[in-house]
């Protein structure tokens, strides 16, 4: 029997507004997946611990708040210094395109924006994560 795709939710930084990132997680439990949501106002450091500890296979960033140029880097960096550069990160929030493009050039998988189906998020984990 495969084991469940672990995935944690996180909010890094001052963004306060939590929603999405609770259907995401939702709708990743309800597709059999292992969540764990971090809450808010993370830091990358604690996104990262949580990640390791967790031993989570893939991690979702959650950011409306505009500074995912900054924070969602250090997460990058963060992994590779743990020796976690398999884990998959994804990042879901009001990412401009340029910047989305500029994130996956430094090893994000993905980015999904507002309005994104989550049946695509699911889908997406499912063939990102090994079985």
């Amino acid at each position: 029997m495969a084991s469940k795709i672990r995935v944690v939710i996180a909010k890094p930084g001052l963004d306060g507004h939590d929603r999405g990132a609770k259907i995401i997680a939702r709708a990743l439990r309800d597709a059999g997946m292992e969540v764990i949501y971090t809450g808010l106002h993370q830091t990358p450091e604690q996104i990262v611990e949580t990640a390791i500890q967790e031993d989570a296979d893939a991690v979702g960033i959650s950011i409306l708040s505009g500074a995912h140029m900054t924070l969602v880097p250090k997460i990058l960096q963060g992994l590779r210094d743990q020796g976690a550069e398999d884990v998959l990160v994804v990042v879901g929030g009001t990412i401009p395109s340029d910047d989305a493009a500029e994130l996956k050039s430094k090893g994000v998988a993905a980015v999904f924006t507002p309005g994104a189906p989550t049946s695509e998020i699911v889908d997406f984990l499912r063939a990102g994560v090994p079985a």
